[in-house]
């Protein structure tokens, strides 16, 4: 699997678990993302549940895909 198609896999994922979710990834190396999502607090917990071992599954292939998942209401700061 390439860290494309990771990307793919776990965005369907979040977007399955909270279909109002806003996902957007950042490559850091070929091998590493990071997925920022910024998400209804109800639907925080559920994005977790859904992406935790997915994601573990992906490290065993040597790719790193990490998720963070904020309150639409309160996202993270920008700069």
């Amino acid at each position: 699997m390439t860290l494309d198609d990771a990307i793919q896999k776990i965005t369907a994922i979040i977007k399955d678990a909270s279909a109002s979710a806003d996902v957007k990834p950042a490559k850091i190396s070929d091998e590493e993302a990071r997925l920022t999502v910024i998400a209804p607090a109800g639907d925080i917990q559920k994005i977790k549940d859904a992406t935790f071992l997915p994601v573990m599954d992906l490290l065993k292939e040597n790719l790193d895909v990490q998720v963070f998942v904020y309150d639409k209401d309160a996202p993270p700061p920008k700069g």
